[in-house]
């Protein structure tokens, strides 16, 4: 039996990591893509880093990434590297459409080149979504997104879409709503909220300031997520999927579930912060995830609940060996 080869863009990442964890279960050689930078984060994959293989590689250089798949010859390519925080769109505009979208023509166009029978799955976002036509949204609602990156994220869902139209490619678009993890960076608010539960739990901090708490989202586990990539690239036909769990919660509903989980009430230590909204709000994200569940037989299974308990439990134990 031959063993299935994938390249992962974006390995050290969150979904990277857990994606990576995953395929290893499967049998899969594992390739992560890494940048050549002065300070390397290998934390989230530190545990199975002996089992995958790193090759260095990136999206702002064409000729790199031709070498890799020349070299590697992936079955597979998930696309998961991104200027991936929103906020900081905003302050680098250009370097975001340069990573997020060209960075994705660049890929695809190494795969018409080297091996059209690569499978290419590009990870898209609800952000596309922004000031929403309806709730939920599903894949057939019209995008409008309210960020430099959704914009960006715009432009690489219509060119994997135009890639796979125009070429033949086997590319997928996942529309992923909002999905968390212990794993996830702290300057996402989902962390941003569980690590000050941690540490104002511990009396390490007393105040916690954030953005618009009125704000909601569809939350998920990441590891629940990173499935949904692998099945999308073992159907018969490629197509876009939104991978949602349908519920919506706002921000002060993730900050009171937090802070119940360790016994505080956060009205005594969260303060709203004019400064920390963003330019242009994304009000109400919901995804229907319906053509996930009956064409490729996914579900989320860790609820909203455990998600943010097992972030907050997870942060109190990094404190308390510290």
């Amino acid at each position: 039996m031959t063993v299935r080869r994938a390249l992962i863009t974006g390995i050290t990442g969150q979904d990277g990591s857990y994606l990576s964890e995953f395929l290893l279960g499967k049998g899969y050689e594992v390739h992560g893509m890494v940048r050549r930078a002065s300070t390397e984060n290998f934390e989230r994959i530190e545990p199975f880093r002996d089992r995958l293989h790193l090759v260095q590689a990136d999206l702002l250089d064409s000729m790199s990434l031709i070498t890799v798949l020349s070299d590697v010859r992936p079955q597979e390519v998930y696309n998961l590297a991104a200027q991936s925080f929103v906020p900081t769109s905003w302050a680098q505009p250009v370097l975001t459409a340069e990573f997020d979208a060209i960075g994705v023509t660049r890929l695809l166009e190494a795969i018409r080149l080297v091996d059209r029978d690569i499978r290419f799955y590009q990870a898209s976002s609800s952000e596309m979504f922004g000031k929403v036509r309806e709730v939920p949204q599903t894949e057939l609602t019209p995008f409008h997104p309210r960020s430099p990156y959704g914009v960006a994220k715009v432009y690489a869902h219509y060119i994997t879409v135009n890639y796979r139209e125009s070429y033949g490619i086997f590319a997928c678009s996942g529309i992923l709503f909002n999905h968390e993890s212990e794993r996830r960076g702290k300057e996402f608010v989902t962390r941003k909220v569980s690590d000050a539960a941690a540490r104002i739990h511990l009396g390490l901090a007393d105040e916690l300031r954030l953005g618009n708490l009125q704000a909601r989202r569809d939350w998920g586990f990441a590891g629940d997520y990173v499935q949904a990539m692998w099945l999308m690239l073992q159907q018969p036909e490629p197509d876009d999927y939104v991978i949602a769990t349908g519920e919506s919660h706002s921000v002060a509903e993730l900050v009171e579930c937090a802070f119940r989980h360790v016994g505080l009430d956060w009205h005594r230590h969260v303060r709203e912060d004019p400064a920390l909204v963003r330019p242009a709000e994304v009000d109400l994200l919901v995804g229907d995830a319906t053509k996930a569940r009956e064409k490729l037989g996914w579900r989320p299974r860790v609820s909203f609940e455990q998600l943010v308990a097992r972030m907050v439990d997870a942060d109190c134990r990094r404190y308390a060996r510290a």
